[in-house]
């Protein structure tokens, strides 16, 4: 097949937005959890607000409901990608999780996209590898364990676990359990004590999901860190103007941080139950040029670039005793809601908070990220 030449953005080239169709593969003998809906409320978002901004959008409808999210995005099956190429998309939008063997790879040679390359994704969903990657890299990461019901090549058992060997290896409750791919806060817990901890991985351990483990037969062990918590939402290389001011990236680099409170349990509770805009706010300038806040900006910065990601992610850092900002979870598919449609508008994601306190709207973040997919594309 001759691979088409493709289009640059100034030549309003057609975008489809793509939704989690798809349930997640199992990898590892972990699921991780499908958000209901599949990212459609936020898919929906993106592809109104691009139309808004003058960019041809195709969606599965001719006239689509401001209301009606499903009227705005294409599944990210084979089926909901010829659906979308056949109304004439040429751009892919991929609001969704990806993986290796994703449908998606089939066409990438024909279509541009927005969002991650599958392989990195895929890595990078296991919240483990991750952080090893970065504390081997020496970044400032929560000290964890892996543990599971029996001892196992490279886990600790948490039929014999004792406080001892916690304590051997940094570790004091409380501490934080968590799935190794997880999606949000779902299924992480801060535990008090050894009871309350084998108690909880006893539970998350038996929870079950379309058949298989909801959250595998191994977590995560980790420090739970009392202070202060920071989203930093990291971008890939970039080229563009603000305010008149030309601004030119080579590097990953990172929009303004937001301070998350009103945390439930030690945990920030999950912006399904509880708005974003109701617990979280965007960082004052004067506390943005601390030390430790401009350290910990670097650091998700480096451990974007570590990681090779194409497109924003979320990192969420806490400081420890001693007030630094230690990397606890990164995130490669962070929500990316906003407002605009009718009814979504206390609907901003951490990601489009950052992008207002930099000095765009949710539409300006939008339209930055579909050229500088294009610019990534064409440099690649």
């Amino acid at each position: 097949m001759r691979r088409e030449r493709l289009p640059e953005p100034e030549s309003r080239a057609p975008v489809a937005v793509l939704f989690q169709a798809l349930p997640p593969p199992v990898i590892d003998g972990v699921r991780k959890p499908a958000k209901a809906g599949g990212y459609a409320d936020s898919g929906a978002d993106i592809a109104y607000a691009l139309r808004e901004a003058g960019v041809p959008v195709v969606t599965p409808v001719a006239n689509p409901d401001p209301v009606v999210q499903e009227d705005w995005v294409f599944g990210d099956d084979a089926a909901g990608i010829a659906a979308a190429r056949d109304a004439g998309a040429r751009v892919l939008w991929a609001n969704t999780v990806l993986f290796t063997g994703h449908p998606l790879e089939a066409v990438l040679k024909e279509v541009w996209m927005v969002g991650q390359d599958p392989r990195t994704q895929e890595t990078f969903d296991d919240k483990w590898v991750t952080n090893e990657a970065l504390r081997r890299a020496g970044h400032p990461v929560a000290a964890s364990v892996l543990v599971s019901a029996r001892a196992a090549s490279g886990r600790l058992g948490l039929d014999t676990l004792t406080e001892a060997e916690l304590e051997a290896r940094d570790l004091r409750f409380p501490l934080v359990l968590k799935p190794m791919r997880g999606r949000g806060s779902q299924g992480v817990v801060r535990v008090m004590d050894m009871a309350q901890l084998k108690e909880t991985a006893a539970r998350l351990l038996a929870a079950r999901e379309q058949g298989v483990p909801r959250f595998g037969d191994t977590l995560i062990l980790e420090q739970y860190l009392g202070g202060e918590e920071l989203t930093v939402t990291v971008m890939p290389p970039a080229r563009f103007v603000l305010g008149g001011v030309p601004h030119d990236y080579a590097h990953h680099w990172s929009l303004p941080p937001v301070r998350r409170f009103h945390h439930q349990d030690g945990v920030a509770p999950y912006s399904g139950a509880v708005a974003v805009v109701d617990n979280s706010e965007v960082l004052g300038l004067a506390a943005r040029q601390e030390p430790r806040v401009r350290a910990a900006l670097e650091r998700c910065a480096l451990a974007a670039g570590l990681l090779g990601v194409t497109a924003p992610i979320r990192i969420d850092c806490r400081s420890d005793a001693l007030g630094t900002f230690r990397l606890f979870d990164l995130n490669l598919k962070p929500n990316m809601t906003g407002p605009g449609r009718p009814g979504r508008e206390r609907q901003d994601s951490l990601v489009s908070l950052s992008a207002q306190a930099f000095g765009w709207s949710y539409r300006d973040l939008l339209l930055h990220l579909l050229a500088q997919a294009w610019r990534l594309r064409r440099s690649g």
